[in-house]
């Protein structure tokens, strides 16, 4: 019987069997479980973006509520960030440890729990910034985990031919829970007041975390994922990764800095292309500006992971495929943001503002999954540390450009700056870039 699992592709020879990649496919997911595994987490990152743009939406109808001034709205919404940088280490370990996707399903009530409650912690007294604030935070600390521990899942669950088509379509939820709560919680907010929001958004979250728990997970193994983390032991054995050895390798800070620019780039553009369409084009609709490039970007990011893994199907190198994914991630998509600083043109404006986020989905099937090329065993550990260093490059990079516009009176030097952010994590990424794994040394692990 275990040897007809051995391998889900072809078989292997006898003397390969009991290497750690053979041990490996024994935990991968049929197809079957494969689909329904995806289908579940590209709901569960919509209704992850569906929570964490929540406070957008409701910010100015809030402020009016309880008089915040801009500096007050803009301590709740940056108070997001503050826990959202915290966390992304602490998710991957767990995932690498517990399993990702029992350490997605705890953040998930948890946040959810959260959200149904911030209308109640609104009202409790006359502290509503505090509390509101806090509650940011912790919202901001609890989805941190979600990115890395999925990463540790599905580097651990997902065959390497099918990584990049599985992580671009989950992770094109962010724009399908974006567009869900710019669409439907517009309506609630008009209709119903800015609480039915986080009524709406947290409620579906618990809904979608009780159908996880009831259908999909073993609950023994949960139980036994909460004994160990209200213990403080480890879960298993102690970690076998050489650690001082895999921080030596150049191809994992070459991963860690393409990441960290393609997340830097990605936060310039989302803060800053709403304000530069309104400020440019004052007569323009907002709901066009703010619609149609995510909107565009879902087919993008799904049409990107068919076409990686079709070319590593068809016998590509897996490294030259995910340098090519990133020359469209963050090479062509810098150049369409270069384009947008020089137009007058709001139609053209548009479709160099759609062309940018979208390319820059193509990263989901290049660098997102080099992670799992280099080190599935502790995947999650190390695309936390990256995230990490994103999230905060991306503070960075907003504040820096807020201050360019200040300064120079032009927007142009904004996707200036994107545009050179982008191409060095490009030129870091092929220069360095590899795929063979550096979390073990077997001879026939060489990609």
């Amino acid at each position: 019987m275990p040897s007809q699992r051995s391998s889900l592709m072809q078989p292997i020879p006898e003397e390969t069997r009991k290497t750690p990649s053979a041990a490996a496919e024994d935990t991968r997911w049929s197809r079957p479980e494969c689909q329904a595994w995806t289908g579940i987490l590209l709901l569960g990152t919509c209704l992850l973006y569906c929570a964490r743009v929540t406070m957008p939406v409701c910010t100015v109808a809030m402020s009016q509520d309880f008089g915040w001034n801009k500096k007050e709205a803009g301590i709740v919404l940056s108070s997001f960030f503050w826990g959202y940088c915290l966390t992304q280490v602490v998710g991957g370990h767990l995932g690498d440890r517990i399993g990702g996707e029992k350490v997605i399903l705890l953040s998930a009530s948890a946040w959810g729990f959260i959200t149904v409650t911030t209308p109640l912690l609104a009202h409790l007294g006359s502290g509503h910034l505090a509390f509101l604030t806090f509650s940011r935070i912790l919202t901001g600390l609890l989805q941190g985990v979600y990115f890395p521990a999925l990463t540790s899942l599905l580097s651990q669950k997902v065959q390497e031919s099918e990584r990049a088509f599985t992580y671009s379509t989950v992770g094109a939820g962010s724009q399908v829970g974006t567009l869900v709560t710019g669409g439907v919680g517009s309506v609630l907010l008009d209709q119903c007041g800015w609480q039915s929001v986080f009524y709406f958004s947290g409620g579906l979250t618990l809904l979608w975390a009780y159908y996880v728990y009831r259908y999909l997970l073993n609950e023994k193994d949960l139980v036994l994922a909460l004994g160990v983390l209200a213990q403080g032991l480890p879960v298993t054995k102690p970690s076998k990764v050489p650690w001082r050895q895999l921080f030596r390798k150049a191809s994992v800070w070459a991963a860690i800095c393409s990441q960290l620019c393609s997340a830097c780039s990605f936060f310039i553009l989302l803060s800053w292309l709403p304000t530069f369409f309104k400020e440019t084009f004052p007569n323009s609709k907002g709901w066009v500006f703010n619609v149609v490039p995510w909107m565009l970007a879902i087919p993008a990011s799904l049409f990107s992971g068919f076409i990686s893994d079709r070319l590593i199907s068809q016998g590509y190198r897996v490294i030259t495929v995910r340098k090519f994914m990133q020359v469209m991630g963050l090479g062509l998509s810098s150049i369409f943001a270069l384009c947008l600083g020089h137009t007058t043109s709001f139609l053209k404006a548009m479709i160099f503002a759609s062309a940018s986020i979208g390319f820059q989905t193509f990263n989901h099937s290049g660098i997102s999954v080099n992670f799992q090329d280099l080190a599935p065993s502790c995947a999650g550990f190390l695309f936390g540390v990256a995230n990490t260093a994103g999230a905060l490059a991306g503070v960075v990079g907003v504040c820096l450009s807020g201050y360019l516009i200040e300064t120079t009176g032009s927007w142009t030097c904004v996707f200036h700056l994107v545009a050179i952010i982008s191409n060095l994590g490009l030129g870091t990424f092929l220069v360095f870039g590899k795929a063979q794994r550096v979390d073990l040394v077997p001879t026939h692990e060489d990609l």
